[in-house]
């Protein structure tokens, strides 16, 4: 299963649905409110200089999140069909009780094999299939699903960026629908 609790939590592990919805149900009352046209804005700016340390970057590292290994084809937007599994997890997850009030931010994340502009494309795009599954082919409401690509600007093994660990999706828990 391609599912793991975020690094931020400590060693990479797979993870259950009911892991899925505890973990992205952790919600803190006074979660930071995210504008994700300035997260976009400023992941385009930061095209091979990085993003993790910018200020609004740092408030997604608060909030509930899980590390999604989704296969895409080389070079490619197209879900590799081993992965529906996972995102069909994701979206039983997203219609559980527990989580049915919250909205999500999809995040796709390159290696920095190629170009840094490529990979900041490639990413956004990917998190715009999935997010498009979601709510196309497992109903999950659009109005609760945001999507940014970041390319290779946060990777989870800075020592080695062209690692394949780098190459991911995060979702993270945004708060309530309003």
């Amino acid at each position: 299963m391609g599912l793991m609790m975020s690094a931020s939590e400590g060693v990479a592990q797979e993870i259950n649905d009911k892991q899925l919805v505890r973990t992205l149900g952790r919600v803190e009352s006074a979660a930071p409110a995210i504008d994700v046209a300035l997260l976009a804005e400023e992941a385009s700016a930061s095209a091979g200089k990085g993003v993790a340390n910018l200020p609004n970057w740092q408030k997604l590292s608060k909030l509930s999140q899980l590390i999604v290994d989704i296969e895409f084809e080389n070079g490619s937007v197209a879900i590799e069909p081993k992965s529906y599994r996972t995102v069909g997890l994701i979206a039983d997850a997203l219609h559980h009780p527990n989580l049915r009030r919250y909205k999500f931010l999809v995040v796709g994340h390159t290696s920095s094999t190629g170009d840094a502009q490529h990979n900041l494309e490639l990413s956004a795009q990917r998190a715009n299939a999935i997010t498009e599954a979601l709510s196309t082919t497992f109903a999950i409401a659009p109005d609760r699903l945001y999507s940014i690509g970041v390319g290779e600007e946060w990777p989870l093994d800075t020592a080695n960026p062209k690692a394949a660990e780098n190459r991911r999706v995060q979702l993270i828990n945004l708060g309530l629908v309003k």
